[in-house]
């Protein structure tokens, strides 16, 4: 099964090697019929701290590294989605 891939802003790097990326998903309301949005934090490994406050990245899902992360940086949304920057 695929890996996968989301993209979101990073919105806390004060951690060693783990950045907090926030993630939006937009829906269609079933019964309301409007548009929602609904954003959920992810704890993603930054091995080397090179994503800052602010940045757009991907992050990919990966083995579980600790209590809360179990997602990897590929790399900055729009740059090469398939390769990892390590």
């Amino acid at each position: 099964m695929p890996k996968r891939v989301l993209q979101g802003t990073v919105v806390s790097d004060k951690n060693a090697k783990t950045i907090v990326v926030k993630v939006e998903r937009r829906f269609v309301h079933p019964v309301m019929g409007k548009t929602v949005r609904r954003t959920k934090n992810y704890h993603a490994h930054d091995e080397n701290k090179t994503f800052k406050v602010g940045d757009v990245v991907r992050i990919r899902e990966c083995v579980p590294i600790s209590k809360l992360k179990r997602w990897e940086v590929v790399g900055l949304a729009g740059e090469g989605a398939g390769e990892v920057t390590k």
